[in-house]
């Protein structure tokens, strides 16, 4: 009995803990858009110039009117899921967290992302259809590992 009872109580102490979580004014906890449409996403990516300075992987789109300073590919395989949290805090917030795979740079002027901001212009209704269309360019790719098979070599001492 005591065994079971202990177990409750620890269970009741993670919940407790994991309540106080969610409890920071900032927390995203519980923020959701409704879905959107990734036909007007891709065409308002145009129609903004997203594509001067972002290509996306395995699509082609219109050329910009004018190529930005540098091509940030979006999309394609990754290492881990890019949720819609993150998509949502890269479009509205792009110094939030800067692409470590280029140059500062090329990317950057004093910590500040080269990316324009968008958040006086664009509506929630465009961010949520801007967001459907980079969300579904992400495949999560599991990594290819090569085992090598464990081979005993038995010295001349044993």
């Amino acid at each position: 009995m005591s065994g079971t009872l202990s177990r409750w109580l620890a269970t009741v102490a993670c919940l407790i803990l994991l309540a106080g979580c969610g409890s920071d004014p900032r927390s995203p906890w519980g923020f959701r858009l409704p879905d959107g449409d990734a036909a007007k996403g891709q065409a308002l990516f145009v129609t903004l110039e997203c594509n001067a300075c972002h290509t996306v992987a395995g699509l082609e789109l219109a050329a910009p009117p004018q190529p930005g300073p540098i091509s940030v590919v979006l999309g394609g395989p990754v290492a881990r899921v890019k949720t819609y949290g993150d998509l949502v805090s890269s479009v509205i917030n792009p110094s939030h967290k800067l692409v470590h795979r280029y140059p500062e740079e090329e990317i950057s002027r004093d910590g500040e992302s080269l990316m324009r901001v968008y958040n006086e212009t664009l509506t929630v209704q465009q961010l949520i259809d801007l967001v459907a269309f980079l969300q579904v360019q992400y495949k999560v790719a599991v990594p290819q590992y090569t085992y090598f098979a464990y081979k005993y070599q038995p010295t001349s001492e044993e």
